[in-house]
């Protein structure tokens, strides 16, 4: 049998994505974590760590584990249904780009560049939001949130609605191309192991 996700029903390729964002938060958490706090670090001029492994080993030895995946329920709320919708709208734009009488394995090169940068770009606008809540809860003074409400309601009360937005240009501007991009990796690769293992 051929490898191919287009017999699937649209709530199965969403709760898949949905679910292959539970295993990616698993493994991405602490380095979102690691990643943010270097990144103030950098801006604030202050070097706190050596390093990424300096930070890593840093937190888990004055915080635990705990400390290490601090905001990892923002990243479930940021991966979780961005990565269904992400999928679903891939599978369903590959559909509607398909020439009437074609089959969606057949799809142009062009065609799946567009399915996969437009894919990338919604995912991207329902996941900013959490992830700038992420990034706000990763990186402040410990004990200086309650929790993730408490997160959304200062960000509101000190810079409104449009912080939730932060750095939409450059993340808006990465996401067509890198997408595009990750999405023909994914069609040749099918393509290449339908010719190499056609009975899987």
């Amino acid at each position: 049998m051929a490898l191919t996700t287009s017999n699937r029903k649209p709530s199965q390729i969403f709760l898949a994505g949905c679910l292959a964002g539970v295993f990616t938060t698993v493994i991405v958490a602490p380095g979102e974590r690691i990643k943010c706090l270097l990144q103030v670090q950098a801006s604030s001029g202050q070097a706190r760590y050596a390093g990424p492994v300096d930070c890593a080993l840093r937190l888990y030895r004055e915080q635990g584990v705990r400390g290490v995946y601090k905001g990892t329920l923002l990243t479930l709320i940021r991966d979780v249904p961005s990565n269904g919708l992400y999928f679903l709208t891939y599978q369903y734009l590959k559909h509607f780009l398909t020439p009437e009488g074609q089959s969606v394995s057949q799809l142009s090169t062009p065609r799946i560049l567009l399915a996969g940068g437009v894919a990338g770009i919604l995912n991207w606008t329902i996941a900013l939001p959490p992830d700038v809540l992420k990034s706000n809860f990763q990186t402040a003074a410990e004990g200086k949130y309650r929790g993730l409400v408490d997160v959304l309601r200062t960000l509101l009360r000190e810079e409104g609605p449009r912080a939730l937005y932060k750095g939409f240009n450059p993340v808006f501007l990465r996401a067509f191309p890198a997408n595009a991009a990750c999405f023909l990796g994914f069609e040749v690769a099918l393509k290449g192991l339908n010719v190499i293992a056609p009975s899987w």
